[in-house]
C-alpha cells in the first residue's frame, strides 16, 4: 500500500491483520478534512460485519493506581491464553499543539512489541463528542483486525469515565491500597458505574493494607445501586508488577460479560451506545452547521467582547449570535 490508499486496499489491509493498514484506518477516522471522514465512513461501513464480538472493557482509576502497568500485565497474560489484545488510551490534547501528550508505547513497552497486542493514543481532539467518536472508530477498526480484547484506558477520574462507560461493555475501576481519602476522592458517579473495582498494588507489605481497602469499599459499594441489574460489583485485589490477581480480574470480566449475554443486556447496553453516539454526532455536526453560517463568526468575536467589557450579559450576548445566524429559538 503505496501512496494514498483507496477504502478497498484500506478495508482488506484492516481485514488481513495488517498493522500499517490499521494505523492508516485509525488516523484516516481521526482526520476532521471532509473527504476523509467521507472514506473513513466508508471504510468502517465496509468492515461493520467482523466487528461486535470482542471483549470490550474500560479502566480508569485515580492517579498513582498504575492503570498502564495493569494494562500491560494484563495484556501479557491474556496473549498467553490466546488472546489478540488492542490497547486504546483516551488521550487529553495539548491546547497548544493538538497532539496527544502522554507517551503510551513508552509506558507499555513489553505489550507493544508483542505481535498479538496493538496499542494506539486517542487524542481528544477538544471537539464535542470527540473523545468517544473517535474511541469508537478505533474499537471498531481493531476488532476488524481480529483483536477479540479491546482495553480501553483513561486518563483519569473525570468527564472521560462517563463517556468511556458509554463505550464499554465492563467499566473496571482501579483503586490503590488505603481506602477512607482515597474513597472521598474518587466521583459517586464513576463508582456506580464500575463492573468492576480492583485495589492494584497489593504486595508485599501493601498486602494487609490492599485487604482492609477492600474490605472498606465493598462496604461502600453496598450502599450504591448495582453498576448492571442482578451485577455485585466485586472488589478484588491485585499486583499488577508482580502478576498476582489477573486471572481473577479476568474472570470476573468473563461472569459480567456472561451475565449480559444471559439476559439480553449486552444488546441493550450497545443499543444504548449507538444511540448516545448519534446524539453526540448529530450535535458536533449541528455545532458545526451553525458556526459556519454566514455572519456567525463575527457575531461570537463581537459577544465574546462585549462579555468581556461587561456591555452584555452571557444570556444576552447568546441571544445576539442566535439572532445573527438567522435561527429563531423559541422557549
Amino acid at each position: 500500500m503505496s501512496g494514498r490508499a483507496s477504502v478497498e486496499e484500506l478495508k482488506q489491509g484492516v481485514v488481513s491483520g495488517d498493522r500499517a493498514a490499521l494505523s492508516r484506518a485509525i488516523t484516516l477516522a481521526e482526520s476532521r478534512r471532509a473527504d476523509d471522514q467521507e472514506r473513513a465512513q466508508e471504510l468502517i461501513a465496509g468492515v461493520l460485519p467482523r466487528t461486535g464480538a470482542a471483549r470490550r472493557v474500560g479502566l480508569t482509576g485515580v492517579p498513582g493506581a498504575g492503570k498502564s502497568t495493569v494494562i500491560e500485565s494484563l495484556g501479557l497474560w491474556l496473549i498467553e491464553q490466546g488472546h489478540k489484545v488492542a490497547v486504546l488510551v483516551v488521550d487529553p490534547t495539548s491546547s497548544r499543539t493538538g497532539g496527544s501528550i502522554l507517551g503510551d508505547k513508552t509506558r507499555m513497552q513489553a505489550l507493544s512489541a508483542h505481535p498479538d497486542a496493538y496499542i494506539r493514543p486517542s487524542p481528544s481532539g477538544g471537539v464535542l463528542g470527540g473523545v468517544a467518536r473517535k474511541t469508537r472508530e478505533a474499537m471498531l477498526l481493531c476488532e476488524a483486525a481480529g483483536f477479540d480484547v479491546v482495553l480501553v484506558e483513561s486518563v483519569g477520574v473525570g468527564q472521560s469515565e462517563a463517556e468511556l462507560a458509554e463505550l464499554v461493555d465492563c467499566l473496571c475501576l482501579l483503586l490503590v491500597p488505603g481506602a477512607g481519602d482515597e474513597l472521598q476522592g474518587i466521583k459517586r458517579g464513576i463508582v456506580e458505574r464500575a463492573d468492576l473495582v480492583v485495589v492494584n498494588k497489593a504486595d508485599g507489605d501493601r498486602i494487609p493494607l490492599a485487604k482492609r481497602a477492600r474490605g472498606d469499599y465493598r462496604h461502600a459499594l453496598r450502599m450504591l445501586p448495582p453498576s448492571t441489574p442482578g451485577w455485585e460489583t466485586p472488589v478484588q485485589i491485585a499486583s499488577a508488577t508482580e502478576g498476582t490477581g489477573l486471572a481473577e480480574i479476568w474472570e470476573s470480566i468473563e461472569k459480567h460479560r456472561a451475565l449480559l449475554e444471559e439476559t439480553g443486556l449486552l444488546e441493550v447496553r450497545r443499543l444504548h451506545q449507538q444511540q448516545k453516539w448519534l446524539s453526540s454526532m448529530i450535535e458536533e455536526a449541528a455545532l458545526k452547521a451553525f458556526r459556519a453560517r454566514p455572519g456567525v463568526e463575527q457575531a461570537v468575536a463581537e459577544a465574546e467582547r462585549d462579555v468581556a467589557e461587561e456591555k452584555l450579559t452571557v444570556p444576552q450576548a447568546t441571544q445576539n449570535v442566535i439572532d445573527a445566524s438567522g435561527f429563531s429559538i423559541e422557549n
